[in-house]
């Protein structure tokens, strides 16, 4: 094939007496133009910035090509644009509107592009905790847990109450990562990451190995963010929701003794599937009547036989539904005078399942699973930076997209009609100017976007 620029690549049949023929002789555009609203959104939080600030740079800074602002910055906005490998950067570094997010439009040597390639990138993921001849970056990982704290707190006036919610979910592995392990759940080696989100924000992304219960370092991670929020909004109220994977003696002592709420899913035994017989009988008797599912619920206390310190309220839902039981149990502090049993678990217990949607966002649509690096402390910063591309994409949606139709849109598809804009790139003395396409089907949501944008920095 020839690639010249002044060669046809490619061909097509005649359109009304016109031959359509294409190649890559454009000169100087992107495919990237729209990334500039990640750009005006960082600026308004300053995510790059106290990101970077969580790194500590042992290097000669007479020798410094690229600063660690920049560093951060190019992979972050490399991975909400949809490149997630580091290979994407030996091309992505010679983008024009990468330079402008990266705030450098020349290279400092003349061997050098503005942005730097994936040898470079790849020295910043595998830092070492003690800087190295050859390692010479390291990052704070509390500064890091504390900066998505921070961020949340940041983008809210205090509200009465939160509700915040923890899951575990498998991480595959393909290789021969440090601390990997097969977990029989989910039938594959694999890391076992734990997530905590407040609706749509992520304030935790932990990687942990799968040989662990999925519930393992919670309450360590609830005391930490807890406090965060607590420090700021001293008299907000907090939820903890999860499914049956936290429902453990320690962390519910620990909500108890920290005046912290809880609602967790209950694993079934035939102890309490024994308790709600009469409920899941007349349930049958309704379904077979109705041919349509039929469900009751009961509100008991319940303790264990040694498991548990007390007794506590457990609500179960008696369900009957395709020939066949459906019982399903929940443990809260929440008094039966604020939720009766059918509001906590249908409106209350069951809107958790939102949180499933938000881990599939991270890893399908910011690639969080990406963790193919040796180490585990290389793989965490891995998540660490799909995470914040998670968290600069809810703040776009958030301070831009609010009156647009892409107001709860995911960020894969904000980024596919929104960022993924092709564009003709002028730069002159003074100013660089991207010239979209006039065809562009969302111009009206992009032009409220950056409005909105530019009136909050004014």
């Amino acid at each position: 094939m020839q690639t010249e620029c002044s060669a046809d690549l490619f061909g097509f049949a005649p359109v009304e007496g016109h031959k359509v023929v294409a190649a890559f002789d454009g000169g100087t555009m992107t495919s990237e133009a729209g990334a500039m609203l990640l750009g005006a959104t960082d600026k308004q939080i300053r995510l790059i910035e106290r990101f970077a600030g969580c790194f500590n740079d042992y290097r000669d800074a007479d020798l410094v090509v690229h600063e660690v602002a920049g560093l951060v910055g190019q992979r972050v906005f490399g991975i909400a644009l949809g490149y997630e490998d580091l290979i994407d950067h030996d091309r992505l570094r010679h983008d024009p509107v990468m330079a402008v997010l990266g705030g450098k439009l020349a290279a400092r040597r003349k061997d050098c592009a503005p942005l730097a390639g994936k040898s470079t990138l790849n020295r910043l993921e595998l830092s070492r905790e003690e800087p190295t001849g050859y390692y010479k970056i390291s990052y704070d990982a509390a500064a890091i847990e504390g900066l998505f704290v921070d961020l949340f707190l940041d983008a809210h006036a205090p509200p009465p109450q939160i509700t915040l919610d923890l899951d575990a979910t498998d991480d595959p592995l393909h290789g021969h990562q440090e601390e990997r392990f097969f977990h029989g759940y989910y039938d594959a080696y694999c890391y076992l990451p734990l997530y905590v989100f407040c609706g749509r924000h992520l304030l935790a992304a932990k990687l942990r190995p799968a040989n662990i219960d999925a519930s393992a370092g919670s309450v360590e991670e609830m005391a930490r963010i807890v406090m965060q929020i607590r420090r700021r909004w001293p008299k907000v109220r907090i939820l903890l929701r999860a499914d049956s994977g936290f429902a453990r003696e320690a962390l519910m002592t620990w909500c108890e003794n920290n005046g912290v709420d809880f609602l967790f899913g209950l694993a079934k035994n035939s102890r309490l599937v024994g308790e709600i017989a009469a409920e899941l009988t007349a349930a049958q008797e309704q379904s077979q009547k109705t041919e349509k599912p039929a469900r009751r619920f009961k509100d008991f206390l319940w303790q264990t036989r040694n498991s548990w310190s007390r007794q506590r309220r457990v609500v179960a839902k008696a369900e009957w539904t395709a020939a066949k039981a459906n019982p399903r149990f929940v443990v809260t502090s929440l008094a039966r005078e604020e939720h009766e049993a059918r509001h906590l678990y249908e409106k209350l217990y069951c809107a958790r399942g939102e949180m499933e949607n938000r881990i599939k966002e991270c890893q399908l649509d910011l690639y969080a699973d990406r963790t193919s690096a040796h180490t585990i402390r290389a793989n965490q910063l891995r998540l660490w930076f799909a995470s914040m591309a998670y968290v600069l994409i809810c703040a776009l949606r958030r301070r831009g997209l609010a009156h647009t139709q892409f107001a709860r849109a995911s960020c894969g598809t904000i980024r596919l009609k929104l960022l993924k804009i092709g564009a003709l790139v002028r730069t002159s003395v003074r100013r660089v100017k991207l010239a979209m396409p006039s065809a562009f089907p969302h111009q009206a949501e992009y032009r409220a976007a950056h409005a909105a944008l530019t009136a909050a920095a004014a």
